[in-house]
């Protein structure tokens, strides 16, 4: 079905009006505050301050508030008309051509890898569609005995599958040059030539049959479109930090998706995986560059995936959310710490980001990509420094004797003036946008799919523990994240190594040694505000709290036996538990039952024929006269036939 997407200038207008209006009566209301006694130097910095954090929280909240109303009225972001979603509107859609799904690996838990891969591959071919698709597994693996492991899985895979083999590739490269983004440049040169695209998975990722074929036909429909990525949904969490990471995913990234994907239109974002992507424009237009410098701004370009979305819409071709179309699902850490070791890759990738943003052509969205991407995590910098500066200027001011008459000659003294009212208007509407989204996602879960989560007073028992809990641990992230940042712009690299992903309980002496520094902190803060202004402390109280039992909250949320506890008290349940869906199912299983040979007659994977690509390197100083924009192509293909 053809995605006719009208309005595309006056939803960014619409959107951007919002934001702005309501960043600016934020600023302005800090201001008021701050001037009625006369603004210092320290005052002008944190009104800055605020003006950025409250600029990125205004842009959160606004794009959740559109997806709350399309998503309650049951309307489709892009076309704007009642919904009836993608895969029945496509049912009769022939495949066409062939496609490829890759899984790009590197130093992956050999056995989750393969059940993952083979979930997938026997889920589509239930379809009967899977004559149109060959599947591969990308290896990067640089750990010799994991390799070993991988090719030996893969031995037993194929004796497993019998003539579903056929359709399944197994590729190892001996170096892993330019990391993911290399491997998938390696897979489009060589083999490239044969599909007309791919769809890529994560180690972790699972697409249902269903979603596959899906995403072939809208891309089909769609001959403009060269990336469409779904909105992959956490499943298989155990721990207790897991099931409720995955609860809040499965309650809010449907909405807040549904937001983003009416203003981004044609120009939405790519997350690495879980999309499925057209391989000729991709090997014209997204071949990365080196940039020039050092970190944190050059090198090899980190966060590929944002970037990559940029170069296609660049060249013309249309970058969709469907925000709608469900089946696609992925893996998430199962504890705080490999969560912040995550997000200490993605920091360093969004922040370089902010080196190319003023690339030459780039569409105004994507450059918006680059600078929300970046302020995610900077913004927990900022509200850091922000507290800290205003510790340091209400000390300064409960130390310093006031001064009522600021002049001998002056007749009547100056008597500090506090605005409280803008005060509590400004702390209201904070707390609104911060906390506004988690209540609209409850109520749009609690209108159209409240079975999916076990009913409704498991819903909304479980979403007032997981705003509890996300309060809870806020503090702590801010720190990590601040703490990432700073080391990024001090230019210190970071490796990018295979996350954990499976449930496992952090031991007291990692959670301490990964949280005493901020523990450290939050007693020294808080025994100076204490004893010094006793009322900032108490607004302190909730930060230096999350601060100070860090390490306990580390170990215990990582629990599996609480995990397993809250799951049987029908708290955090989400859609995956309540009904399961067969690929799942397979991955269970297959995961349940494996069984290695004790013999195994090893043989070399056999590859299709080659036919070398070249894959153009792209420029953000320069645009190339020689690149033809698809428009171009569709309509000389079009003067051919």
């Amino acid at each position: 079905m053809l995605i006719n997407i009208k309005g595309k200038a006056v939803r960014k207008w619409i959107y951007a009006l919002m934001v702005f209006i309501t960043s600016i009566a934020g600023s302005w209301m800090m201001y008021e505050i701050f001037s009625e006694s006369g603004i210092t130097v320290l005052e002008v910095v944190l009104l800055v301050l605020f003006s950025i954090t409250f600029l990125w929280i205004s842009a959160a909240f606004w794009s959740a508030f559109i997806g709350f109303i399309l998503q309650i009225f049951d309307i489709d972001p892009l076309k704007l008309k009642r919904n009836k979603h993608f895969a029945g509107q496509l049912d009769n859609v022939t495949v066409k051509d062939r496609h490829a799904v890759v899984m790009p690996v590197y130093n992956e838990d050999t056995d989750r890898i393969m059940a993952g891969f083979e979930a997938c591959l026997v889920d589509l071919q239930r379809t009967g569609q899977l004559d149109h698709f060959d599947f591969y597994m990308l290896s990067d693996t640089q750990n010799p005995d994991m390799a070993q492991a991988e090719l030996t899985a893969w031995n037993e895979l194929c004796q497993r599958l019998g003539a579903l083999s056929e359709n399944i590739y197994y590729r190892r490269r001996e170096k892993n040059t330019h990391r993911k983004v290399g491997n998938l440049a390696d897979f489009c040169q060589r083999w490239g030539y044969q599909y007309e695209s791919m769809i890529v998975l994560d180690a972790d990722s699972v697409m249902t049959g269903e979603c596959m074929l899906t995403l072939v036909k809208a891309m089909q429909q769609n001959p403009m479109s060269g990336l469409i990525q779904t909105v992959p949904i956490p499943v298989r969490s155990q721990t207790l930090f897991g099931r409720f990471l995955q609860f809040a995913s499965c309650l809010y990234c449907p909405m807040l998706a549904t937001g983003q994907a009416f203003w981004q239109t044609d120009s939405a974002n790519y997350w690495g995986h879980n999309a499925i992507i057209r391989v000729d424009a991709f090997i014209q237009h997204c071949g990365l560059p080196t940039l020039a410098g050092k970190a944190p701004f050059g090198g090899d370009i980190l966060s590929h995936d944002f970037v990559e979305a940029a170069l296609l819409r660049r060249a013309g071709w249309d970058v969709l959310l469907l925000a709608d179309l469900e089946g696609s699902y992925e893996e998430i850490p199962s504890n705080i710490i490999d969560y912040a070791t995550r997000d200490r890759r993605w920091v360093q990738g969004n922040i370089q980001h902010l080196g190319i943003i003023n690339g030459k052509g780039l569409h105004t969205v994507n450059r918006l990509h680059f600078l929300f991407g970046a302020l995610a995590y900077m913004s927990s910098l900022v509200w850091l420094v922000m507290l800290v500066l205003s510790t340091i200027d209400a000390v300064v001011r409960a130390t310093t004797e006031t001064v009522f008459f600021a002049s001998n000659y002056s007749l009547f003294p100056s008597w500090p003036v506090v605005k409280t009212e803008y005060i509590i208007t400004l702390l209201s509407a904070t707390a609104i946008m911060l906390l506004g989204p988690k209540l609209l996602g409850a109520i749009v879960a609690l209108v159209r799919r409240r079975d999916q989560f076990g009913g409704g007073l498991a819903l909304m028992t479980g979403a007032l523990i997981e705003a509890t809990i996300a309060i809870i641990i806020a503090p702590l992230m801010m720190f990590y994240h601040a703490y990432f940042v700073l080391n990024v712009l001090v230019g210190k690299n970071v490796s990018w190594d295979a996350q954990g992903r499976e449930g496992r309980m952090v031991p007291w002496k990692e959670a301490f040694k990964r949280t005493w520094v901020a523990s450290a902190i939050a007693i020294a803060w808080g025994g100076i505000t204490l004893s010094l202004t006793p009322i900032l402390f108490w607004w302190l109280a909730p930060v230096l709290l999350g601060l100070l039992l860090a390490a306990p909250i580390i170990r215990f949320s990582s629990s599996l036996y609480l995990g397993k506890l809250s799951r049987s008290l029908g708290m955090f349940v989400s859609p995956s538990e309540v009904e399961e869906i067969p690929a799942l199912r397979i991955l269970r299983i297959r995961l349940a039952n494996v069984q290695h040979q004790d013999e195994i007659l090893l043989s070399s994977p056999l590859m299709p024929p080659e036919q070398w690509q070249d894959m153009p390197e792209q420029s953000f100083e320069f645009l190339s006269s020689s690149v033809e924009m698809p428009i171009q192509r569709l309509a000389s293909d079009n003067k051919q036939q």
